[in-house]
């Protein structure tokens, strides 16, 4: 009975998830507790012995240095020379927001941190630069969804501690890359498709005003000294991604150059809260079975051949509704051994990628994180009703698209 009520329990949190604002991790600790320990008679500690203290530990650190970043301006000045470099090009505007969002989630912040930072000056440059406001919100939004799974972003964190779990780890980079390539390859070929290549032939004269108010300072210098010296530590030594992240934010409080306290105010705890709650209910899932039975439920629509696409559709027309990161991966990823078995065979990194790639193509939508904020930096308000239609029928495309790249390649 336990094994059912888990399976039941995630599939409650991911529907309130969807319907409501409580946040699916504190819902998932609340069912893991009511059914592990009041129903199930478990010990308290081994219902909450899944909670993954190294993750958390990862993701605060991570969040915490690149809140430092953010409020004192580094990155926005970072952003603002990377336009400057345009020089009045239009059609390369598009292109470099790309490129910068890539960058700056590869970097640390993630791709929600990243569109939230950049959407706003994009879209005010589109409107300066007359740019389609959709073909903006495309190339800065799938350029930070595109360095989404970097191994020392947030949800590159999430993934590949559940592939770790599922003897799937060392395949960061091929995470990445793999996720990479596919947001890239779609957002290129929706932007030339939907006029981006019109817009090399035009000018602008907006080079972005008050640039003197942009220059780097030497605190801004030094904050982005210290977030490279941890990028390298992590990726070329092989250092603890949150130990050495905490390691840089102390360093620049003591330094002065950040407002430590407003830094730690800023972390975005909701989604790490979302993840590692779910994580606790996924735990139970597996001490009770549950887990084997939603695989069970997954293989029995899918084939050897078909079950990539099919990972892909499915994880992409959930994550439309829900948490990619906090709900969808950690609830399909572990199931990717079960399938395996039960299918007779299959590529297990290729099912992995599937997922990632999936869940996060449809994320451009206006009713996900990533659309949602681009459509929210969308000041001109005639310009709100056709962005908001695009980006809806482009998101809910890429559930399709996923599936069949994803069945495809995989």
């Amino acid at each position: 009975m336990l094994a059912e009520l888990s399976v039941a329990a995630l599939v409650a949190a991911m529907l309130i998830s969807c319907a409501t604002r409580l946040n699916v991790g504190v819902i998932s600790l609340a069912f893991a507790w009511i059914i592990g320990v009041l129903v199930g008679g478990m010990p308290l500690g081994d219902v909450i012995g899944s909670f993954n203290t190294g993750l958390f530990l990862m993701l605060v650190g991570v969040t915490l240095l690149f809140s430092q970043a953010q409020l004192n301006g580094s990155l926005d000045r970072l952003a603002h020379a990377a336009v400057r470099l345009c020089r009045g090009n239009t059609g390369l505007v598009p292109v470099m927001f790309f490129a910068l969002a890539l960058g700056l989630a590869s970097l640390g912040p993630g791709n929600v941190a990243t569109a939230a930072m950049l959407a706003p000056m994009a879209m005010a440059v589109a409107a300066r630069a007359n740019i389609s406001r959709f073909l903006m919100a495309i190339m800065v939004g799938n350029g930070a969804q595109a360095g989404a799974l970097s191994p020392v972003a947030p949800t590159g964190i999430i993934v590949n501690e559940l592939m770790v779990d599922i003897e799937l780890g060392g395949n960061e980079f091929f995470t990445y890359w793999s996720n990479a390539a596919a947001h890239a390859g779609l957002a290129f070929a929706g932007y030339f498709a939907f006029g981006g290549l019109a817009l090399f032939a035009s000018r602008f004269g907006a080079d972005e005003p008050r640039a003197e108010d942009k220059r780097f300072e030497p605190r801004h210098l030094f904050t982005l000294g210290v977030i490279g010296v941890v990028v390298i530590a992590v990726l070329f030594f092989g250092t603890n991604i949150g130990m050495t992240a905490f390691t840089g934010a102390v360093v620049l409080a003591a330094a002065r150059v950040a407002d430590h306290e407003q830094s730690i105010r800023n972390i975005p705890w909701t989604p790490i809260i979302m993840v590692t709650g779910v994580g606790v209910l996924i735990g139970l899932m597996q001490e009770t079975g549950g887990l084997d039975l939603f695989t069970a439920a997954l293989a029995r629509f899918a084939t050897a051949d078909s079950v990539t696409g099919l990972l892909a559709f499915l994880t992409g027309v959930i994550s439309v509704y829900s948490s990619t990161s906090g709900v969808v991966l950690p609830a399909f990823i572990p199931t990717i051994p079960g399938l395996i078995e039960r299918l007779g065979g299959g590529d297990s990194l290729g099912l992995a990628a599937s997922m990632n790639i999936g869940a996060h193509l449809v994320d451009m939508s206006p009713l996900s994180t990533t659309g949602a904020i681009c459509l929210a930096a969308v000041t001109t308000s005639s310009e709100v009703r056709p962005t908001f239609n695009r980006l809806l029928a482009w998101g809910l495309s890429m559930s399709v698209v996923g599936g069949l790249l994803c069945w495809i390649c995989f």
